[in-house]
């Protein structure tokens, strides 16, 4: 073992931690090192959030930020599409899927990347996404390095997924796994729950844990072997999502933006999405329950809406502007949640109200931290159709029906 018990209850200790060990004498041999591990490779400091209480920082002051629209990208589409082929047969891209997610919103209990749209035929959403990277691919003329982010629930099932289906065409040896940190769940004094008697209570860290991850599994040193200078990074459940995008690889490139958001025009005000902004002079994201009747209202010179393009979670990062993120603490987000753990006898409870926080770090926050952002605009029709739902919006129903209008066979 590497680490010993001593040591473990020293670390405890310094934390007020000591009752994750309350019955390590019950366990055997092989429960007692998997909590031990497990304990070793925690982040305590996301602890003191949930002793101070929950409470996000202070928005500061939001102003527009106006997007690259679609008539200026149709018009140097050419020039944009050549710098960005350019970078891809170089190497210099590589794409990000974040899919530690589980289908249970869609009644399933399979990674949700597994979940099947077909109509007449088997379609999985994972198929569509790697079916979007193949255009580019083939115009390319060469693979691009493919970091796939799974979960401790659903790696194995997605590696088997993809094995079994020979990663659906695309060469495996450009695509790679590696799995999302997670962080501990608390009660609302701040006091990590146990699960179970030889398992702590944890969560994914959030979806701005991804770069944190990659360098935790090492996954980095691949990100450097190719030489990779762009990380596209998208959300599994946008079954249209444009992955490594020549166009706005070029665009994000030509424009010396640190960042590169792709947005949509909002359906309503009031539509579902993050908006992108400035906030005191920097890029920044507004989620949606936190935009305003006031910044709602706002319109811009030419009497639009100020605040119109919603982020669909297709975002370009710059690796170097990546490492200067991952030098600052990025801000955590307590949430409120339901946490499976044992009561004070050791008994299993699934609480039916919420009994503590989880600690999580959002993509959002990573844009905010950068330099500078350029959003690009996107047709919604063409690239976004997110699978949230069974059914209703952003659901499964929805998006087969935005496939079938681009002619896509399902």
């Amino acid at each position: 073992m590497s680490i010993t018990l001593e040591q473990i209850r020293k670390l405890l200790k310094e934390h007020g931690q000591e009752h994750l060990l309350k019955y390590y004498d019950e366990l055997d041999d092989a429960g007692k090192e998997r909590l031990l591990t497990q304990i070793a490779g925690l982040d305590f400091s996301v602890v003191e959030l949930g002793k101070s209480g929950k409470g996000e920082a202070a928005r500061g002051k939001i102003t527009p930020l106006n997007a690259m629209e679609l008539p200026e990208i149709e018009a140097r589409k050419e020039e944009f599409q050549k710098i960005g082929l350019e970078a891809i047969r170089n190497t210099k891209a590589g794409a990000v899927m974040l899919a530690g997610g589980m289908g249970t919103r869609l009644g399933s209990d399979n990674p949700k990347g597994m979940y099947d749209i077909g109509l007449t035929k088997h379609v999985y959403i994972f198929e569509r996404l790697i079916d979007n990277l193949m255009d580019v691919v083939k115009e390319a003329g060469c693979p691009v390095p493919l970091f796939i982010m799974t979960s401790d629930k659903n790696d194995a099932a997605t590696r088997a997924f993809f094995k079994e289906h020979e990663s659906f065409g695309y060469d495996p040896s450009y695509i790679h796994f590696f799995i999302q940190e997670l962080a501990p769940a608390t009660d609302y004094d701040g006091k990590i729950y146990l699960e179970q008697k030889d398992k702590v209570s944890t969560s994914p860290n959030g979806n701005g844990g991804w770069y944190s991850s990659m360098a935790r599994c090492g996954i980095l040193d691949t990100v450097k072997d190719y030489g990779i200078e762009w990380l596209n990074t998208f959300a599994v459940d946008n079954v249209l999502q444009r992955i490594a995008d020549p166009v706005f690889l070029g665009a994000t490139i030509d424009a010396h933006a640190a960042v590169g958001a792709k947005v949509v025009k909002k359906a309503a005000p009031d539509e579902k999405v993050g908006v992108i902004c400035l906030e005191d002079g920097k890029p920044s994201i507004v989620e949606y329950y936190d935009l305003t009747e006031e910044l709602m209202n706002t319109k811009d010179e030419k009497g639009e809406p100020a605040y119109n393009f919603g982020v669909i979670l297709n975002y370009l990062f710059k690796v170097s502007e990546l490492e200067k993120i991952r030098s600052r603490k990025m801000p955590l987000h307590v949430v409120e949640k339901k946490i499976p753990c044992l009561d004070e006898n050791g008994n299993p409870v699934k609480p039916e109200a919420p009994n503590g926080f989880k600690y999580e770090t959002l993509v959002l926050d990573m844009i905010h931290l950068a330099s500078s952002c350029l959003p690009f605009e996107v047709v919604r029709e063409r690239e976004f159709a997110p699978i949230k739902n069974k059914t209703g919006i952003d659901s499964v129903e929805s998006a087969r029906k935005l496939c079938q209008d681009l002619g896509i066979e399902l």
